[in-house]
């Protein structure tokens, strides 16, 4: 005689959604995932944060078709309740579905081979105008190149840790350590950490850490409130510096962007030194110690101090430009306060993303950013496939009445602008809410 099945209600699986308790569901079947969470690949944070809910739109997401074998062992003999799944995420499905058929995620094309030439070759440009030239202006270029390399370096980390770019595991592992740590100065394992958190909580203001700058930038009014950081632990305050500095965010958003790579820098030394699980953390710590030894030692063999601070200058100003690219597609569209929804992932995906419209023979440029939505709902397709996957994402979105969200890079600037303005005069409302005199008012209203 057949075992007759146990079920819970949506109800009693949110009583699991804490740590060293995380129940997660699996079209309808229920998993215990407490431990697997010191172990995932992918961190705890993911699992933490869609822990108490369905979650089988970010697993197909993010997994491929052989991971399901894994899952029995973590199966409560539960099955959830009056599961449904809708429409959206039906479709959802079948499309992920069909690019595995085509064999989409397994080509990656040659662009992996190509960017590394690509990046030895400016290291090599670089050093050698260093190293072999006199001019003031051989050593500014050497400088630029160096950023150029940093950003170029910065879509093969990014690339790598979404999928394997190179034949097995530990070339893929020896590709990251080497353009990261080794090459830019940032840790992979911050990175993913990050990252992660990021794609699986998708522009929500206290859950998504790249949304989080405070002091220096709010992209909305609700974090006026103080709110608290469940990525990093800890309450942004709002206070009278963070107040004066978001005020004038929109003007000083360019500037800080040319030197937004001390922040990763910092950030990557904090995540290596604390107490949290890092995996290959030897590896990490020795890959940022080569960064460190190769590069203020070219930076020494410029002839003076005034080259020395052009060049340093020159590269975390180029590199600067791959900071405005990570703003540009989230800073302007859509945000929320709260955990992410395992419910409604293709929906919460493309509200709070943004493409950016170009050429092809721009793609190079942009590194797949360009097709945000498509790399969010797809994180695992390599960035070679994104243009060609774009219709059909467009006519998913269409057929079910949700945005697809594109602009130009110039007009994408021209409304992260806005979103940062806004933000800036609501502040300044906050701040002195009663115009004194004509100069105030001019100043701070017209922004």
């Amino acid at each position: 005689m057949a075992e007759s099945r146990r079920y819970i209600s949506q109800a009693e699986l949110e009583e699991h959604k804490k740590p060293g308790d995380l129940w997660i569901s699996l079209q309808g079947k229920v998993y215990d995932v407490t431990q697997w969470s010191q172990d995932h690949p992918g961190g705890a944070l993911p699992l933490q944060n869609l822990a108490g809910q369905d979650a089988t739109d970010a697993f197909v997401a993010y997994h491929p078709g052989s991971a399901w074998q894994y899952l029995d062992k973590f199966f409560t003999g539960y099955y959830l309740k009056d599961y449904a799944v809708s429409e959206v995420s039906k479709d959802y499905r079948k499309l992920v579905g069909e690019f595995s058929k085509m064999g989409l995620f397994e080509k990656k094309g040659h662009g992996t081979c190509i960017s590394l030439c690509f990046i030895a070759l400016l290291f090599f440009i670089s050093v050698y105008g260093v190293l072999c030239c006199s001019t003031t202006w051989a050593h500014l270029c050497s400088g630029g190149l160096m950023g150029f390399l940093w950003i170029q370096s910065g879509w093969m980390g990014h690339d790598s840790g979404h999928y394997q770019v190179m034949c097995n595991r530990k070339f893929n592992r020896l590709a990251q350590i080497l353009t990261g740590n080794c090459l830019a100065g940032i840790s992979i394992g911050w990175w993913k950490w990050n990252h992660n958190a990021h794609h699986i909580a998708c522009n929500s203001l206290d859950f998504d850490p790249d949304l989080q700058h405070m002091p220096f930038f709010v992209v909305s009014s609700k974090f006026f409130h103080s709110l608290t950081s469940y990525f990093y632990e800890r309450k942004m305050n709002f206070d009278s510096v963070a107040r004066f500095l978001v005020s004038y965010q929109h003007w000083t958003y360019y500037p800080v962007m040319c030197f937004a790579r001390i922040n990763l820098f910092a950030q990557s030394f904090a995540l290596l030194l604390s107490k949290r699980k890092v995996p290959n953390r030897g590896q990490e710590i020795l890959g940022l110690l080569v960064f460190w030894t190769w590069y203020p030692l070219l930076v020494s063999c410029l002839p003076n101090w005034g080259e020395r601070v052009m060049f340093v200058v020159a590269s975390f100003s180029v590199t600067g430009i791959q900071h405005i690219q990570f703003c540009l597609n989230h800073f302007s569209s859509s945000v929320y306060v709260g955990p992410p929804s395992g419910n409604d992932w293709f929906e919460m995906q493309t509200a709070g993303t943004l493409d950016i419209l170009c050429s092809s023979w721009m793609d190079w440029f942009h590194g797949g950013l360009q097709f945000q939505i498509e790399h969010h709902l797809f994180p695992r397709l390599p960035r070679c496939h994104l243009r060609k996957i774009s219709p059909f994402v467009k006519e998913l979105c269409k057929k079910h009445s949700l945005p697809y969200n594109s602009a130009s890079f110039w007009k994408a600037n021209a409304m992260t602008i806005g979103t940062l303005r806004s933000a800036a005069l609501q502040a300044r409302d906050l701040t002195n809410p009663v115009p004194k005199n004509l100069v105030w008012e001019a100043v701070n209203t017209h922004g």
